[in-house]
């Protein structure tokens, strides 16, 4: 048992959340497989919290409305714990240590639909997802004509990375 305050020894928490029921989901193991080489790749180091949630376009789009005032289908939010920038005010957190990055939300049927649009592999489309979602709780963003190079560039290299590991 660990004592109470001690908190060095945890180690990273990667909840996964499949509600979906297609059949031909990923694995949880093969998202915690993702989230912890995207993490490892951005120099993240344990401990941390994160959570990836596969779910249903009407979800995804809900929360696309109500969170981000577009009223319109995606493919993947991110809702980040950690505020980046300069004037960024951050949640009041434990003091336990824990890195708490947040929640990747993805629309499995649109994960699909995009697949079969660039014709390639379900598990390519959602890996380049988990990647995106990541990323943007690590404070990379692609709104401005100066960020979208440094967010896209990153992505297209893990996904390289990935190749063969988590996608064929």
């Amino acid at each position: 048992m660990m004592p109470m305050g001690d908190w060095t020894a945890l180690e990273a928490d990667i909840y996964v959340e499949i509600d979906s029921d297609k059949g031909t989901e990923p694995t949880r193991s093969w998202f915690e497989a993702i989230v912890h080489d995207v993490l490892e790749a951005e120099g993240v180091a344990p401990p941390y919290e994160v959570s990836v949630i596969l779910t249903d376009q009407e979800t995804v789009h809900a929360m696309n409305r109500q969170y981000r005032n577009v009223d319109a289908p995606t493919d993947v939010i991110s809702f980040y714990t950690e505020e980046h920038g300069p004037d960024a005010e951050q949640f009041v957190l434990p003091g336990d240590g824990v890195r708490r990055l947040g929640d990747v939300v993805i629309s499995f049927p649109q994960a699909i639909e995009q697949a079969h649009e660039q014709e390639h592999s379900v598990e390519k489309e959602l890996s380049l997802l988990v990647i995106h979602g990541i990323l943007h709780l690590l404070g990379y963003d692609h709104e401005t004509p100066e960020d979208a190079p440094l967010m896209r560039g990153r992505e297209a290299v893990l996904l390289e990375e990935f190749k063969g590991r988590h996608y064929r």
